[in-house]
């Protein structure tokens, strides 16, 4: 199969309130495809206890079946609002501890392509968003590209407006897919 065959996957990652799923939406009409949405947030709005571990764990385990399912029916072009980067620094973040299986599905992502959200967008209040504090964003932020440099992943920072974002996104995929 040629590389201009294969299905290209466009991961939009990042902290909270960066507009990955506004522009994981954006980008699915434009290329006139679908995307595989935040589980997190589904699964979030339904649970009425505090998280844990093992839920955030559960919610890594299926937005990872998501991606393959729809990776698996799409001929062209896949975008995943979020991917199992977000999982990694999460667990991280709040519990101080690594996930064997994460680290290696993630090791076996060097195929995709990685839109990763600056945190310059202003912070939305929402209940599940947990570091509105910027301090915590900026060191969030960095969290993630120590992460794309450690397992040598394809990434480009988005920063700006949304209309800069979409624009730089656009720019990236048509260059990507020529």
């Amino acid at each position: 199969m040629s590389d201009n065959k294969k299905i290209k996957t466009y991961v939009l990652t990042g902290p909270e309130s960066t507009g990955k799923s506004t522009l994981s939406d954006m980008l699915a009409k434009h290329y006139s495809t679908n995307y595989v949405k935040e589980y997190a947030r589904e699964y979030l709005e339904k649970l009425s206890i505090p998280y844990t571990i093992a839920d955030v764990i559960k919610m890594a385990e299926i937005q990872h079946q998501n991606e393959k399912k729809a990776s698996k029916n799409l001929e062209k072009i896949i975008f995943l609002d979020t991917d199992l980067t977000v999982f990694k620094v999460w667990i991280k973040e709040k519990y101080n501890q690594e996930i064997d299986w994460i680290n290696k599905e993630i090791e076996q992502g060097i195929d995709k392509i990685y839109l990763l959200c600056n945190i310059d967008l202003p912070w939305i209040s929402d209940p599940l968003r947990e570091h509105p504090n910027i301090s915590d964003r900026k060191r969030i932020f960095k969290q993630y590209v120590e992460l794309m440099n450690e397992y040598h992943l394809n990434y480009h920072i988005i920063s700006g407006d949304m209309d800069t974002r979409i624009n730089q996104c656009l720019d990236i995929i048509d260059k990507v897919n020529s």
